[in-house]
């Protein structure tokens, strides 16, 4: 596992991420759910940040390393619509009628 602070703020795609950790990932699944497993980072990330303020970097990247891997086993075993990190998937369409609202009278 890398330790340079510098170069794990520059990391943009989830391949480098998975490069940066050392850890094993599978293309496939990186592919069909990047941005998916990007969000879940970062909102671990965040929490982690939140849960520990003095803890230094090197302390912080051991627990990124985790919450990368965690990121990335939620979606080997769960979908993107289950999860709902994204609006889209919180908002109702406003043009269809869905069948508990139909009632005969």
């Amino acid at each position: 596992m890398n330790t340079d602070f510098d170069t794990f703020n520059q990391i943009v795609e989830a391949e480098e991420y998975f490069k940066f950790f050392g850890l094993a990932y599978e293309p496939k699944v990186v592919n069909v759910n990047r941005l998916h497993i990007l969000r879940k980072f970062s909102l671990y990330i965040k929490e982690i940040d939140q849960q520990n303020p003095g803890l230094g970097f090197a302390e912080k990247l051991h627990k990124y390393r985790a919450a990368l891997e965690q990121a990335y086993q939620v979606f080997l075993e769960s979908t993107p619509q289950e999860q709902k990190l994204f609006k889209v998937f919180n908002d109702k369409p406003k043009n269809v009628v869905t069948l508990t609202e139909i009632t005969s009278d």
